[in-house]
């Protein structure tokens, strides 16, 4: 009867729920192919533990979000006339084109399941649209400054202006109410801070079948992406910074077992954290899950891994949530016997 009725309390208590209340996985660099055995091959011989850290691959988007995963992690790089990219003797026509490109590492790395960020996010909201009670789904986002040795050429570097285009190209593909953006956090607060600390989050049931975006970046890219903004007024982005910004709501804090304490008070106090569960193949190789156990444990709402799916040449290292769901209450923001249906 106990049990009963703490389901059906919860169970019912959806618009109660917050954005910041919810617990989930997601993959890093969610778009990455397996490497060509002759490219790996050379890296091995160059640099072996590069080559180890690079040992992995995912399935397609959509394969990820049908085994659960509620976060994704693109790394996008500027290319706004086309064919920066683009690769010797192989014409590509998602390199030729103008717009944002999704890859790893130029000439090493740079097998991506969606070389386009505006394919990328076309298959995100395609399967966004045949699964409309989604919980929302974290994009997280690296802006890319890799240089082009081969040709020679300097990175590409984000200013403002690619950052306002990186916003416009998000918003071509993903209309107003696919997203959930800062100002629909802070309202009529002062600043973002003041509106997370307040627990503005959008209620659950209304953020379902919607993204949110993070720029995964360190203090110099983000304070270009902010510019003079008291918060982040007008922008798609949150951004990841410290706890005492105006603009603070979303922080990475990678290290689950180290940074255990900090993530806890970060969600209690109202903030959104992603953490993650793995790193450089090392778990998988090793079959050692005491990471993620740390990571669940934080209640850091997003947990990213390499390994939705087990990697046989390593061991049976797997992350995913109790039961296969996709997402559970915050264990330290909710009672963890909560059921959050999808």
């Amino acid at each position: 009867m106990i049990l009963l009725s703490i389901f059906l309390a919860c169970a019912m208590a959806d618009g109660a729920l917050r954005v910041n209340d919810i617990s989930a996985v997601g993959s890093h660099n969610s778009y990455k192919l397996p490497m060509p055995p002759e490219v790996m091959e050379a890296l091995r011989e160059r640099n072996a533990r590069a080559a180890e850290a690079l040992d992995y691959a995912h399935r397609p988007l959509n394969e990820q979000l049908d085994r659960g995963a509620r976060q994704i992690e693109l790394d996008v790089n500027r290319d706004p006339l086309g064919g920066y990219y683009a690769v010797p003797g192989g014409a590509i026509p998602e390199l030729e084109a103008p717009g944002f490109k999704v890859l790893h590492i130029a000439r090493i790395d740079n097998g991506s399941s969606c070389l386009q960020l505006v394919q990328c996010l076309r298959i995100l909201r395609d399967w966004s649209d045949a699964h409309p009670r989604h919980v929302p789904i974290l994009l997280m986002v690296n802006a890319k400054e890799t240089d082009n040795e081969a040709e020679g050429r300097p990175a590409l570097r984000f200013d403002e202006a690619a950052f306002d285009a990186l916003d416009a190209e998000i918003r071509s593909i993903l209309p107003p109410d696919k997203l959930i953006t800062p100002d629909d956090v802070q309202g009529d607060y002062d600043t973002l801070r003041e509106a997370v600390l307040a627990n503005n989050w959008p209620a659950l049931h209304e953020a379902r079948g919607r993204f949110l975006f993070a720029l995964d970046e360190g203090p110099e890219k983000v304070a270009i992406y902010r510019g003079g903004r008291p918060s982040l007024e007008g922008r798609v982005f949150f951004i990841n910074t410290d706890e005492h910004s105006p603009a603070a709501a979303y922080l990475t804090l990678n290290d689950p077992i180290a940074e255990q304490t900090r993530i806890r008070e970060a969600v209690q106090a109202g903030f959104l954290v992603r953490t993650r569960a793995d790193a450089d193949t090392r778990e998988a190789r090793a079959g050692d899950d005491t990471r993620f156990q740390a990571a669940l444990a934080s209640g850091a709402q997003y947990i990213s891994t390499d390994y939705l799916w087990s990697d046989p040449r390593f061991s049976d290292y797997e992350v995913g949530l109790a039961g296969g769901a996709a997402v559970r209450a915050n264990p330290v923001r909710r009672d963890p016997a909560c059921h959050i249906a999808e």
